[in-house]
């Protein structure tokens, strides 16, 4: 498993304001999308490719075009939701799936309740969309799932990760071909899984509280 923590300006300005509590939702969904483009830039870096014979308005050319099939990107729902614009910004080609998965405030493991993925992902590579890298749980999970629907390689976009749950996937997913991209490595989490000093529940941030 590789970390790749994104060293930018920008990236850290955007993530700045996306921690202040007093930033409202419009705003924290635009800077969530843009931001998540910016470490989707660094995430595709190893996206394949393969070359392309192209007519431009004066000669012939050989570009790069992506190997088909193309990626596939799997926001985890709810939150992931808020990043997929972002990606799909940089990649507009990309395949979209959704995986529904939620940790279970008692005992913090993770669990599916949706999934919207093709039954075979032999070879695929793809793109895991998840705001908060807590305790692990659920990134597990995920990553778990699409190896076993034969997924070549992993790569996880998310906003900001705990050092315990770096830990806990690095244990899990040992000789894995899996890549975290995050803005942040935060400090710990606290004593309800929070990471801190985080920035919140990000899906509440995005989309409001649901009662």
């Amino acid at each position: 498993m590789r970390v790749l923590v994104v060293d930018h300006p920008l990236v850290s300005h955007k993530l700045t304001v996306l921690r202040d509590k007093n930033t409202p939702s419009p705003v924290f969904r635009l800077l969530t999308e843009e931001l998540v483009t910016l470490l989707a830039y660094e995430a595709t870096r190893d996206v394949r490719v393969e070359p392309v014979h192209i007519e431009t308005p004066v000669t012939t050319a050989v570009g790069t075009g992506l190997v088909k099939p193309t990626p596939l990107v799997v926001p985890i729902l709810r939150a992931g939701l808020g990043m997929l614009e972002g990606m799909t910004r940089l990649v507009p080609t990309a395949e979209v799936g959704f995986l529904g998965m939620a940790r279970n405030e008692e005992t913090l493991e993770a669990i599916t309740y949706a999934e919207r993925l093709p039954d075979d992902l032999t070879g695929r590579q793809v793109f895991v969309l998840d705001p908060m890298l807590a305790t692990g749980g659920t990134l597990r999970e995920a990553i778990k799932f699409l190896f076993r629907r034969g997924a070549a390689d992993v790569t996880c976009i998310c906003l900001l990760a705990a050092p315990e749950g770096l830990e806990a996937l690095r244990q899990e997913l040992e000789g894995a071909n899996v890549t975290i991209v995050l803005a942040s490595i935060d400090e710990k989490l606290n004593e309800n899984a929070y990471i801190v000093p985080g920035l919140g529940d990000a899906g509440d941030r995005l989309y409001g509280v649901v009662g």
